[in-house]
């Protein structure tokens, strides 16, 4: 099968009235601060708003998180991928789907899918292929209604990282070339999944980025025939 044929098996969750949401970005793009701001400006309209991060949300998760990002070892490239799609199968049933039932629910997650066709894919050279054919299965083939990449170049999310001074990760350890290819990965699979990635200019303000975020997200979810009462 093509890369394209391997993606057409993907599909969104059908809960009427409940839709489920993603961020990607490389680090620095400011996906944290736009979750928050589209958290309280959907409470506000009425929906009951759950925020998940991957890796983690569950028990299992968080302990593949720890065990990953605190790692001061390499891991193989196969081995990153597959405690991903571990840590996102159990989120995806333990907590996901479970939530998506109750009407009016929306669920954003913190990276999903796009952030291991990145990573993995690209940077760490496993090809698209490799990725989609791990998850042709459920629930693995779920994907977001919507996805918002907040695009940011390598330089800039290195000078975000200083500004923070925090504790470096395992994969904010990686040098340039990592992330020249971190955004490469972004950029192909935006246009792989074109029909529900949107790209934004994150180097904007913060609010011109909500902005940008709010009409789109108005059109899949806050239409005169779903809105919930307030």
């Amino acid at each position: 099968m093509t890369t394209i044929e391997l993606a057409k098996n993907f599909r969104s969750p059908a809960f009427p009235g409940s839709y489920f949401l993603s961020f990607e970005g490389i680090e620095g793009a400011g996906k944290s601060t736009q979750i928050v701001k589209v958290r309280d400006f959907l409470e506000d309209k009425g929906f009951r708003v759950i925020v998940l991060r991957e890796p983690g949300g569950t028990t299992f998760g968080e302990k593949l998180r720890q065990a990953i990002l605190n790692s001061t070892h390499p891991i193989h490239p196969v081995a990153e991928l597959h405690l991903f799609a571990s840590s996102r199968a159990q989120l995806l049933t333990e907590v996901t789907l479970k939530e998506l039932e109750t009407p009016n629910t929306v669920v954003i997650y913190d990276r999903y899918l796009d952030s291991t066709l990145a990573y993995q894919g690209k940077a760490r050279n496993l090809g698209f292929d490799t990725i989609l054919k791990t998850h042709q299965s459920f629930p693995l083939n779920l994907t977001p209604h919507l996805t918002f990449y907040l695009r940011i170049p390598a330089d800039l999310s290195h000078s975000r990282q200083k500004m923070r001074n925090a504790p470096k990760d395992y994969f904010e350890k990686q040098g340039q070339g990592f992330y020249d290819n971190l955004v490469a990965g972004y950029d192909e699979a935006a246009e792989l999944f074109s029909d529900r990635i949107l790209t934004l200019n994150g180097n904007q303000s913060v609010d011109k980025v909500f902005e940008e975020i709010k009409a789109p997200l108005e059109n899949l979810i806050l239409d005169q025939n779903q809105r919930p009462e307030n």
